[in-house]
């Protein structure tokens, strides 16, 4: 059965019978949805409209972006780091024959929230929908199209020794972790408005949904007349993304949490630290940080194979659940 959710701006307004109670409880299974489900919204880069689908898919698919609005049928975009074609404001795919999908971090990150395994997403348009500017919806979505088990187990990605990747006063760093994906994030702006901020997380579902998924995008008003000249936030607006302008929030319901911008600094990293592929057992640092950071992170991490290994985790999946990995890792078979 597919659904279709038009509007998924007013998330409190949710019918709670629409949103299934019996989501798989952590394991060390693959998961992807239970049903098909779409929405539609307009892309904040492009300002194009688009309607999006997730669709369940098989075991080892992993995510899958498809162009559908394309003679032909449209291109498939594997959801990987290798697949990354732009990162200077947002995260942009591309297939080999040049077609390409952005902003996808938003959603890989509320995939990644969800542990969802394999899905492909089918859009009409070049962007995936902004939405609210956060990864709320897509969560909703996924509540709403449920969540089920797959037969076969799943491999996590287990960082070995610490790798960095530095630009100027900005840097990244993946390093070990006893278990599951740790992130600890700080940013620096001269907006009074966003100034200073840290936060860390020990990434399980809850944690995504409860301190995460709900943080915003933001930019700033000053930045944005140069931005859409050069073809970029044609579609953003205050419905989408938090706008300042110096020590002011110009959204007229305010910030979500204090500390909404680091918070989705956090987001955008758990999305494209998932292209990957795999779960993470490893602690991400950002300082100041972007998009192209991680991408360049992430290329140095597959550079050398003793940065990492795949293994199969114990039958207590500590990614979801916060426990530790208390028997040894087993070695896994990569494919």
């Amino acid at each position: 059965m597919a659904h279709d959710v038009s509007d998924l701006r007013t998330l409190n307004g949710a019918s709670p019978e629409l949103i299934p109670q019996d989501l798989p409880k952590a394991s060390n299974l693959q998961r992807t949805l239970k049903s098909s489900i779409g929405c539609s919204g307009v892309g904040l880069h492009s300002g194009v409209r688009v309607a999006m689908k997730l669709h369940p898919a098989p075991a080892n698919s992993g995510i899958v972006f498809k162009r559908i609005d394309l003679v032909g049928g449209g291109s498939e975009i594997p959801a990987r780091w290798d697949r990354i074609a732009d990162s200077r404001m947002c995260t942009v795919l591309a297939a080999e024959n040049g077609v390409s999908v952005a902003t996808v971090e938003h959603l890989m990150a509320a995939f990644y929230g969800m542990s969802i395994d394999n899905a492909l997403v089918e859009l009409n348009g070049p962007e995936v929908p902004a939405m609210d500017g956060s990864a709320a919806p897509f969560i909703f979505l996924m509540e709403c199209a449920g969540v089920t088990e797959q037969s076969v187990p799943r491999k996590h990605l287990r960082i070995l020794k610490p790798v960095v990747y530095s630009n100027g006063t900005k840097e990244v760093t993946l390093a070990p972790a006893k278990s599951g994906l740790k992130l600890n994030f700080d940013i620096d702006f001269a907006a009074p408005a966003v100034g200073q901020q840290s936060c860390s997380f020990d990434i399980d579902r809850d944690v995504f949904k409860a301190e995460i998924s709900k943080a915003r995008t933001f930019g700033f008003l000053s930045d944005v007349t140069a931005l859409r000249e050069a073809g970029l936030a044609r579609g953003g607006s205050l419905e989408n993304a938090i706008v300042v302008d110096g020590d002011r929030v110009l959204n007229e319901d305010g910030l979500r949490h204090s500390d909404e911008f680091v918070r989705h600094k956090v987001l955008d990293a758990i999305g494209d630290l998932y292209l990957t592929g795999h779960r993470i057992v490893g602690e991400f640092q950002g300082f100041c940080s972007s998009h192209a950071d991680t991408a360049n992170l992430l290329r140095l991490v597959f550079a050398e194979d003793s940065n990492w290994d795949l293994i199969e985790a114990p039958e207590s999946n500590a990614s979801d659940t916060g426990q530790t990995w208390d028997q040894p890792l087993r070695q896994a078979t990569a494919g």
